[in-house]
């Protein structure tokens, strides 16, 4: 015959078990609410890919012509310049507001701190932006292809009348306080780029 005592051992083993299978269901149920929580902080592969370098297949892009890809989140122009189109960058360094990319608001990295702002002459890397407002320049033009611009080569922002050199320097008064922005890049062969990493990055 069942005593008082074994009564409340088998309601004690009861709460216990339930107790139990609760905490377990609960345990279970937070981890499945805090999986998703906690996967948020981490980058989505979208979010990967756009912070990612770009490779660049540099050899179907014809001389003269320009090519755009995105990093991130920013359009990035390979000029692939004349030899007419570089000695046209070096008419205009009296006329520009920073010859030798020494302002620091975008900083001009050392390998590009130059007259046409390349590690390769015929190659212009940069980030189609405006420094002024953020704005999309257009452009290249060709010399006499825009009263802007007038006989100079290079890019104009129609948002506030920016010119930029086909080097990307900003000639001098004009609304944009900085020439166009260098992304890191280099040359992984003499036919492919990398934009977004440069070894020192």
């Amino acid at each position: 015959m069942a005593t008082t005592s074994d009564a409340q051992d088998a309601v004690d083993s009861g709460r216990r078990a339930a107790l139990v299978a609760t905490s377990v269901a609960g345990g279970a149920g937070a981890l499945a609410v805090a999986t998703p929580f906690v996967a948020s902080f981490t980058p989505s592969e979208r979010a990967k890919a756009a912070g990612a370098p770009v490779e660049v297949d540099l050899s179907g892009i014809a001389p003269g012509a320009m090519k755009t890809v995105e990093w991130r989140g920013k359009p990035v122009w390979i000029l692939r310049r004349t030899p007419e189109m570089i000695a046209a960058v070096t008419k205009t360094n009296d006329r520009v507001a920073d010859p030798e990319s020494r302002r620091t608001a975008y900083p001009t990295p050392e390998y590009a701190r130059n007259e046409l702002r390349s590690i390769k002459p015929e190659f212009l890397v940069t980030v189609g932006i405006c420094t002024h407002l953020g704005c999309s320049p257009v452009g290249p033009f060709a010399a006499g292809m825009n009263p802007t611009l007038g006989d100079d080569m290079g890019f104009l922002c129609p948002c506030h009348g920016s010119t930029f050199d086909l080097a990307g320097r900003v000639f001098q008064n004009k609304p944009a306080p900085d020439n166009l922005e260098v992304p890191p890049h280099k040359y992984l062969s003499d036919t492919l780029l990398l934009v977004g990493e440069d070894g020192k990055a």
